[in-house]
């Protein structure tokens, strides 16, 4: 297997940058300050009015929704088969506006040249999770670099409306059962903002731990935060574990938004018999019955078993590593290890993005055995299919998403898109969309 990529130079094209220092993205930054400045350069509109009503096409039309965080695009693909591509929206729209603001602003400069020079990995981080709306009319998508959620306008490409969250990055989201609310989290506000997904309107929000992550609603009428502390230090040793954060589960109801049940995953790891492991919960994934939860943690390649009523760690999976992989774990990329978990409509296989072994691999739930090692460049999420045959993946260091099939465990189809491609999400939009008509 090929060495893992960080933060590598890209092979297929001139995007991929060296990592970029700080002090020289400050320079930089302020040159531009000083151009914008002198220059009298105006921004861009932000929004427009949502499209007329009756626009639409009569029927919805299923398909994916892939963040391409460092272009700050998102492209739409077929929701399994060949996953072809559709079309392309630019979520970055308003770009020269929302850069003359952080230009402007010194306290916003410097969190900006933080994300690209911290979780972005040298680069910005313009998309990170997106949705659809119910009626398939506009992409809700959250930009940590810009530090806001906003909605975009499927048939003209322009901004319906713009939420900025509290503090100064953005981050995953989850859409509630019904398609109406959408929550996001505030990363260095400690906070989830639960949001109108038609309007932007705030509905109500709730604190966390430090550096709130993952998102997911379940059927019982809760929402699920895990927080996973500071993942761009350099204090990796197993032994300075304490230095990441106040890292916990905070479990809400989806309404009140009121705390029910806070999950200390150190003391479960403890519990265990593993007080080594990270307790910074990455993704997971809960059976159909939602009576076991998979999770995902810092520095692990594997994953562990969470039974929700009995409040226990009750199995874990060590998966294979990549020998070519540098051990010095300051060298993963924010402290991930494996990244991207997704769980078959049947319940009965796991689907496992090996992030830094550069590996995907189908599990059997039961049994706990793996199955092929499909060679995968950075895999960096993994989601199921429209029809539920696939997981899919996206190969952040290849700029693809693949379909590797849970019964077979191989590769099934891939499809190129743009660069760096992070979260995956099934959506619907009008039957006959291709792309933004206009700017």
């Amino acid at each position: 297997m090929p060495s893992p990529r960080e933060s590598r130079p890209h092979p297929r094209s001139p995007r991929g940058r060296a990592r970029r220092r700080l002090g020289g993205s400050l320079a930089a930054a302020l040159a531009l300050l000083a151009a914008a400045v002198g220059s009298g350069a105006t921004a861009a509109p932000a929004a427009a009015a949502p499209a007329p009503a009756g626009t639409a096409a009569a029927g919805l039309r299923e398909v994916m929704f892939v963040g391409n965080n460092w272009d700050g695009t998102a492209d739409v693909i077929e929701s399994g088969g060949e996953l072809r591509r559709i079309g392309r929206v630019d979520v970055i729209p308003d770009r020269e506006e929302r850069m003359r603001e952080i230009y402007l602003d010194p306290i916003k400069l410097a969190f900006f040249l933080g994300v690209r020079s911290g979780p972005g990995e040298g680069h910005d981080q313009f998309v990170d999770d997106m949705y659809a709306t119910p009626d398939g009319s506009a992409m809700v998508v959250s930009r940590p670099s810009f530090a806001d959620v906003v909605s975009v306008d499927l048939r003209t490409g322009r901004i319906n409306w713009r939420f900025p969250v509290a503090g100064y990055r953005s981050d995953h989201m989850a859409v509630s059962p019904d398609g109406t609310r959408v929550a996001v989290s505030a990363s260095t506000a400690n906070t989830v903002h639960v949001l109108d997904i038609a309007t932007g309107r705030q509905i109500g929000s709730f604190k966390t731990g430090d550096k709130p992550h993952e998102n997911v609603f379940t059927s019982d009428g809760l929402l699920w935060n895990m927080s996973i502390g500071e993942v761009t230090t350099a204090l990796d040793a197993t032994w300075l574990d304490w230095t990441k954060g106040d890292r916990k589960i905070t479990v809400v109801d989806a309404n009140t938004f009121r705390t029910v049940r806070v999950i200390d995953m150190r003391e479960r790891l403890d519990a265990f018999g593993r007080s080594d492991l990270s307790d910074a919960v990455r993704p997971l994934v809960f059976t159909p019955d939602e009576k076991k939860m998979y999770f995902q943690v810092s520095f692990l390649n594997g994953f562990l078993e969470y039974d929700v009523a009995g409040d226990r760690i009750t199995r874990l999976k060590t998966l294979p590593g990549n020998p070519a992989l540098n051990p010095d774990r300051t060298t993963w990329v924010n402290d991930s290890r494996h990244h991207g978990l997704s769980i078959s409509p049947d319940g009965d296989k796991l689907c496992v993005a090996g992030t830094m072994d550069d590996y995907t691999t189908v599990v059997d739930r039961a049994t706990l055995q793996e199955g092929p090692l499909v060679e995968a460049s950075k895999p960096y999420w993994a989601t199921v299919s429209g029809d539920g045959r696939s997981c899919i993946v996206s190969e952040s260091g290849a700029d693809r998403v693949s379909a590797i099939d849970f019964r077979t465990g191989q590769r099934v189809a891939s499809v190129e898109v743009g660069d760096h491609p992070q979260r995956v999400r099934l959506a619907h939009v009008p039957a006959d969309w291709t792309g933004p008509t206009a700017g």
